[in-house]
């Protein structure tokens, strides 16, 4: 009776806006369109990352990556959340519920290791550069990218498998846009003290260990700047890494406020808040790639020459 129950949901039910009808077409139009800027203007930066060599640098190496990760991301839940509002169907199947799962959160914890990584490149080429080319050779930028790659793949298959191996038994409906986790748990019928204690592990190693790192880095970083004697000097120094220093504060800022922020205590406001938990869960997960590339573009003059050279090329060749 037991195996009975367990294997009875074969699929889930993800309730998304489904009792606001009239945000529905509001939020398809607003979430398709960021969706679009998204895959244009990170595929822009990895295209300009690869196709010019003055940008084949470890900073651009790092960027590339994340403009991947950010288009990788957004497509392992987007394509969920817009088809939601095309049927009334609003299902997913538990594997697939698990694939999206997997993907959303490898997808996550590489991020938070990759802007560490990026937050080193940029200690070491504002407080070391002389050493610069020794220390982000390529075998070693290369490697730190596939490291965060790995780790954040090895913590999503841990806290997947933990998540999927649990028992559902009749409750199949999601109160999210897609298969979050915390959503998932909640219609467990069993004891989940052990996916608790791994998220939490996870959260300390994937979180707040990268955002000391980055903290410390900057910590450096800004003693240095402040050291230089012209002020023309700390404004290059610094316009070197403040398109970085933007993207963390966004990413972890938007983590910040979506688990920081107070619950409400009395029920009669409970629907209101979970309906804004999904709306900055939907801002974290659409509004900030479509962010990343707008940032680095609008602040840094190498990229934006590397898209006037090559807009320039593909018109020339177009003319002959």
């Amino acid at each position: 009776m037991g195996k009975t129950n367990q294997s009875s949901v074969t699929e889930f039910v993800l309730l998304g806006l489904s009792g606001y009808p009239e945000l529905e077409a509001i939020y398809f139009v607003l979430v398709i369109c960021m969706y679009l800027a998204i895959l244009l203007g990170n595929g822009v930066i990895i295209i300009v990352s690869v196709c010019d060599s003055h940008l084949h640098t470890p900073m651009y190496f790092f960027l590339s990556n994340l403009s991947f990760l950010d288009i990788c991301y957004t497509s392992s839940s987007i394509p969920l959340f817009l088809s939601s509002f095309l049927t009334s169907k609003k299902t997913i199947s538990f594997s697939g519920c698990g694939v999206q799962m997997f993907l959303s959160f490898a997808m996550g914890a590489t991020e938070c290791v990759l802007l560490s990584m990026m937050a080193f490149d940029r200690y070491v080429a504002i407080c070391n550069p002389l050493r610069y080319p020794i220390i982000m050779s390529k075998t070693s930028y290369v490697s730190m990218a596939a490291g965060s790659w790995i780790a954040g793949s090895v913590n999503s298959v841990l806290q997947t498998s933990l998540a999927m191996r649990l028992p559902f038994c009749g409750d199949n409906v999601i109160n999210h846009f897609t298969c979050e986790i915390l959503a998932v748990l909640k219609l467990a019928c069993a004891d989940i003290s052990i996916n608790v204690v791994s998220m939490i592990v996870a959260n300390m190693i994937f979180l707040i260990v990268p955002v000391l790192f980055i903290f410390v880095s900057y910590v450096f970083i800004l003693s240095t700047i402040l050291r230089i004697p012209s002020a023309e000097g700390r404004r290059k120094a610094f316009s070197t890494c403040s398109a970085h220093l933007t993207v963390v504060i966004v990413f972890y800022g938007t983590i910040l406020f979506m688990y920081a922020k107070p619950k409400a205590k009395d029920s009669s406001g409970a629907d209101k808040v979970q309906v804004t938990d999904k709306i900055i869960s939907l801002f974290y997960g659409v509004v900030t790639p479509m962010l990343n590339p707008l940032i680095y573009s609008l602040r840094n003059k190498d990229v934006k020459a590397a898209v006037k050279n090559i807009l320039c090329r593909k018109c020339s060749s177009a003319g002959m």
